[in-house]
Order: C-alpha cells, then structure tokens, then sequence
C-alpha cells in the first residue's frame, strides 16, 4: 500500500509504531549506560552557559550567549584534579575554556571558525603581551573626552542583507564617525576600539539574538519584525560604548592576582587555530593534549551566521562569505549541505561507519524521514541536519581520541534535542560514539532542572524536559 493509500488512522498507527521502537531503543541505551548517569548538583543552567561570565572580570565584556562559564571549566579542571600540561578546545567560540587554562597554568588550543569569536580571542591574547601604558591612556582619552563626537563625518558602515536598518539613525552616524576616529590610532588600540564596539552592537540596536535568526523590534520598520515585540531599551551609542570602555579599564586595572590578563600570574600560552574543526583537527599531532573541554554547536537549528550577522559585517564579513562560513560550520542548521566527509579525510570511514551502525540514531533518521515525507515537519532540512551533525561529530570524537593522550579527559557540554515529537538522546548516542572510537565512559554529568523543549514543539507535543549534560570520557 503506498502512502497516499493510508488512511489516518493507519498514518497515526504508524508513527506511534516507530516513537514506540525509538523510546524502547532508547530504554536499551539508558539500561547500557545507567551507572554512567549522574545528577550533579554542583552543575547549574547558570553554570553551564553565559550567565555565570556577567560578573567574571574580562569574560563579561562580550555577550557570547552560546558559551559556558569561566566557573565551569574551573570547577571541572579542579575536580578532576587537571593542573598542567596542554587543553584543547575544537569549539573554542570566545576562548572561556583556553583563558582558563592559562590562567590555571596550562598551555591552550584553540579552534575556531567564526570570526566574531576569532576576534574575541585575538583581543584578549593582545592584552597579555603588547598592551602598553600608553594604550591604556589612549583608552582613558576615548573614554573622557568622546573623540567620535570630534568627527563630522565617518566612513559608511559596512552591512549585510540581514543588518540593512539594525541601528537608529543617528547610532549608525556615531558608529561611522566612531570608526573613522579609531583609524588615527595605534593598530593595538584601534583592536581594542572596535572590540568594544563588537561588545555593544546587540545593545544599541534593533536587534535582538533569538536562536535561529535575529528578532526585530516593532520600532525599527522591519517587514520580517513581529508588531509586538518590543525588546525594551535601546542604548545609545555614547551611553553603551563609555560603559564598555569603563568595564574593560576598570578590569585592566585589577591587582595581579585577579586581573585574568596578568602573564607574570599566569604563564600558558594560547594558540588560535582559525579554521573549522574538520579541517583543523586531522593536522594535530596524535597523544598531544592531556584535556579536552568544549561545547559543539547544538543540534538545535541555531545559525550563527544570522545571530552574529551585526558582528560579521563590521568584521567585513561579505554575502558570500557569509553562505561559505554557514556551509563551514557543524551542521546544526537546516540551510547546511551535506558534507564530503570521506573526501576532507578518508581515515574517517571507521567513524562512520559506528554512526551508520548506531540503531537509535538511526531509527531516528528513519522516523525523520518519514515525516518529511508526510510533509509533516515544519522544515524538510531537520532530517538532514539531524543526520550530519551526528556523522560530522563522529569524526570529530575520532580525532579527539587521536589527538588526546592515553588517559586524558575530554568534557564535553551538550543538550539533547527533540524533533516532531521525538526526544533524541544526543548524550547516548555520542557516548556510544566515544565508546567504540577508544574512550571510557567515566560519567555523564546530568543537570538537577532540565531543559524545556521549544514553544513550537510544546505547542504540538506538550511540554518534555530534555537533558542538558556534561559527559566526561577518558581516553582508555
């Protein structure tokens, strides 16, 4: 009988029949790794992401939202008992994890594709080394005396389809008469200035960051906007950019033992290795890390490209770079293509095969494609999302493994998701991964309060907290 055959009834029987094969599969995984679960109360929402970084001195200058805290890579390198040698971080978005590690003593790796968080990283390593007195009082003269406002007139903003109408009027002046000011600066400085632009540009305009794209205000005129949103105050630019600057001098200004950019303190060394993961990881030497701690992308439809677009394009960011950084990135996006997995690195059939062979993801595939078929998901490109980003971090665990030595941790920070009704159990399926690519399941650290699943799937499904965890593997 095809589909068009079925009747509803059948169709209903249908999908109960294959949520009813996944959640028993998944009962299996959670039998296999029962002793690995552990609630960890000590792990908090507001450890895990950004919120613990607002009063962190340096870590709070920019809004990385994607990230975790300073205080967790700390709680997990000392609980673990992790005091020197080298981390790696292959997803080091704003660097949280390779600034601990410097400042704990460790030499840092990190990888990074997006330019918002290269530019992040690249500011703060400048502060450790070539950072002078002299620029410190620069600094303290932008702030005092407004040297944009001395401009008549700044060169254009640079923008992209997305960021056309993000400021007012007249922010999108001062950030042109701001930018030309910056150019009769030292080029240490000038860094300086426009990352303390970067730290604001969310604040002063229209924008808000919302997931999988940027939410407009009503205010602004944006066709794409919701007439009721209203994202409350906007800054203006002098207001928003003096307080950046007192932020980022009054924490220069710290005693050594606090100030997280003192190198006589903290001797590590950080590299940034700006790339993508795939790209980046098959190049490292094997056995040269003694830890791993990062946070891929969720599986969660989040597009980078679009939240950060403000960011992007005053980085110079062009529509065409923009499409290439997208198809670069972890696939946890619908717009992401397949990638050539085999071509980027043939040695990566192990890998996949594991992810061809694992019976919950794939049954979850299965599931996925059938309602695409159905023309039952809000967006034909989940199933291959779904597919890509276990396939790409497969090969991504596989070279953690090659890279890391023999008896190393890796951490990893990740959420499980859930899809047309379905809950997908990332933290199993990965360490199912992690256990046949040569790691130990030491624990899976569980967070006391789960994670709601989105408004659209609550809508359809009702609500299912969903795991958000930390796994902890040892490489055996």
């Amino acid at each position: 009988m095809s589909d068009l055959d079925m009747t509803s009834t059948e169709v209903t029987r249908s999908e109960t029949d294959a949520r009813d094969r996944i959640e028993s599969i998944d009962s299996d995984w959670l039998h296999h790794f029962k002793e690995k679960f552990l609630v960890e109360p000590a792990l908090s929402r507001t450890l895990v992401s950004f919120q613990a970084n607002k009063t962190s001195p340096s870590y709070r200058w920019y809004k990385f939202k994607e990230g975790f805290s300073a205080k967790l890579v700390e709680y997990l390198l000392l609980q673990y008992g992790i005091a020197g040698g080298t981390l790696l971080d292959p997803f080091a978005g704003s660097g949280t994890a390779l600034f601990v590690a410097r400042a704990m003593g460790m030499n840092a790796d990190g990888i990074e594709l997006l330019p918002i968080g290269q530019q992040i990283i690249l500011t703060k390593k400048l502060f450790e080394s070539e950072f002078t007195p002299e620029d410190r009082s620069s600094l303290v003269r932008w702030r005092q005396l407004r040297i944009w406002n001395q401009v008549e007139k700044g060169v254009n903003l640079a923008e992209l389809r997305i960021t056309k109408g993000a400021y007012p009027q007249e922010t999108r002046a001062k950030i042109e008469r701001y930018l030309t000011a910056c150019q009769s600066e030292n080029g240490r400085v000038q860094m300086i200035l426009r990352f303390a632009l970067l730290c604001v540009l969310e604040s002063i305009s229209y924008t808000r960051k919302d997931g999988q794209y940027l939410r407009w205000d009503s205010r602004s005129g944006h066709g794409s906007g919701k007439k009721d949103f209203n994202k409350g105050s906007i800054l203006s630019f002098d207001e928003a950019i003096c307080e950046k600057l007192d932020e980022i001098l009054t924490d220069l200004s710290l005693c050594p033992e606090d100030n997280p950019f003192s190198h006589d303190m903290y001797p590590g060394e950080i590299h940034l290795l700006e790339s993508s993961s795939l790209d980046v990881l098959p190049k490292l030497d094997e056995h040269s890390y003694d830890v791993i701690i990062t946070s891929p992308p969720y599986c969660n439809r989040y597009d980078y490209t679009r939240t950060y677009a403000l960011e992007l394009a005053l980085l110079g960011v062009d529509e065409k770079e923009l499409t290439e950084l997208r198809q670069e990135m972890l696939s946890c996006t619908v717009e992401n293509r397949v990638k050539d997995l085999l071509r980027i690195n043939p040695r990566w059939q192990t890998s996949l095969a594991i992810a061809e062979k694992q019976p919950l993801l794939q049954e979850i595939l299965r599931y996925l494609e059938d309602q695409k078929a159905a023309g039952k998901l809000n967006n034909n490109g989940i199933a291959r999302m779904v597919r890509g980003y276990f396939y790409e971090l497969a090969c991504v665990i596989f070279e953690c493994s090659r890279v890391l030595k023999p008896g190393g941790l890796f951490f990893m920070v990740n959420d499980n998701v859930r899809y047309a009704g379905v809950s997908i159990s990332v933290d199993m399926i990965l360490s199912d991964f992690a256990e046949q690519l040569g790691f130990y399941i030491e624990k899976i650290l569980v967070l006391p309060i789960g994670k709601g699943n989105s408004s659209q799937q609550m809508g359809v499904h009702g609500r299912e907290s969903l795991r958000k965890c930390v796994y902890v593997w040892r490489k055996s």
